[in-house]
């Protein structure tokens, strides 16, 4: 189970406001994953995953109200410090018919927790589907969002706070060659690091050179649309008339 999203936890402020939103009208396609922007037309799957006991347990968090949860959507949207994409089935959001929340498999996050150094990155993945678990979905996504952050975010150093009763996410981690550096009893957690030096650079680029950076209104929207796309930069305040109308179209196969 990969899963550790304290989601109601506030962040401190960072300096850096633009970079952590240029992911806003970002796709990244990969072999078994998409990534996607964070918007409202994702909160209501979002929000029935974080009813179960077992993802608020292993996440830390607190159940939310439908009304709660658009608001903090809104708020990541503009946080300073934090980017955050969907992850998709790119199997089946690609090239069919599919809107994004019926491809919905987890989330992956990515904020600064030190505004003394910004190039230090919190890194945090979450699977919420069973059937997708142990099944190669979050190492790639965890890869994508890495590989992302030290391309267009300047990230040079990981950190990877984990509950200590989550084995599957530890061992990921540490084959994503992350060292143990922490140990907390009391908030029972393990910190695990990894710092992008040359050599590791190298090593997430080649495990990334497959995946496709694309513009998510172009492919989500058609042509005619992507005026009002502009206008409303959240999909989820289209008018409902101009949503009706959208086609979503198939958006290349995997790669």
């Amino acid at each position: 189970m990969l899963g550790l999203w304290g989601h109601s936890a506030p962040m401190r402020p960072c300096p850096s406001a633009e970079a952590m939103k240029i992911n806003q009208n970002t796709v990244l396609q990969g072999q078994r994953v998409t990534l996607v922007p964070y918007t409202s037309a994702h909160v209501s799957r979002y929000h029935e995953w974080m009813q179960s006991e077992e993802l608020q347990r292993l996440t830390a968090s607190e159940p939310l109200s439908l009304e709660q949860e658009y608001e903090m959507q809104r708020s990541w949207r503009d946080d300073a410090d934090k980017c955050t994409f969907i992850v998709l089935d790119a199997e089946r959001w690609s090239g069919q018919a599919r809107a994004d929340e019926d491809c919905m498999v987890g989330d992956v996050n990515l904020f600064l927790t030190d505004a003394e150094d910004p190039t230090l990155g919190e890194i945090e993945i979450m699977i919420a589907e069973p059937s997708y678990r142990g099944r190669g979905f979050g190492k790639e996504a965890t890869l994508m969002m890495m590989s992302y952050g030290v391309r267009n975010l300047g990230i040079t150093k990981f950190e990877a706070k984990i509950g200590q009763e989550n084995e599957a996410s530890i061992c990921m981690f540490k084959k994503l060659h992350f060292k143990e550096v922490a140990a907390n009893n009391v908030f029972r957690e393990v910190t695990l690091r990894l710092d992008v030096r040359d050599q590791e650079r190298r090593w997430l680029l080649e495990q990334t050179n497959h995946v496709e950076e694309k513009s998510y209104a172009e492919l989500k929207l058609p042509a005619g649309l992507l005026e009002t796309r502009q206008t409303h930069p959240d999909p989820g305040l289209v008018p409902r008339g101009e949503l009706d109308a959208v086609v979503w179209s198939g958006c290349g196969g995997q790669q």
